[in-house]
């Protein structure tokens, strides 16, 4: 899901992760690789917020999912995996 510029601040300061420019020499092939999405890269890897179905009662979650990860420990280098749903819920407000 595609960030506005407030929910990507709000996303920023409710988890551990610096969101990628759309300027950045990387989005072009994240968008390419991932789709079109706000990605994020954190101490763990990628990652991008995305609403997911929650049980039949409950209403969707926003939640972090994380498409990558890194192979090194200078994180210079992320592996791409199946996505993971990460226990971490972000609230946003709705785009207007």
């Amino acid at each position: 899901m595609k960030l506005t510029p407030a929910q990507i601040e709000q996303a920023s300061k409710q988890f551990d992760a610096e969101p990628v420019s759309e300027e950045s020499k990387l989005a072009p092939e994240l968008h390419k690789v991932f789709g079109d999405h706000t990605f994020f890269l954190g101490s763990t890897g990628l990652h991008i917020v995305h609403a997911v179905e929650a049980t039949e009662a409950a209403a969707p979650e926003t939640r972090v999912v994380k498409l990558a990860s890194w192979t090194d420990p200078k994180r210079t280098t992320l592996a791409p995996h199946d996505p993971e749903i990460t226990e971490t819920v972000v609230a946003l407000e709705r785009a207007a």
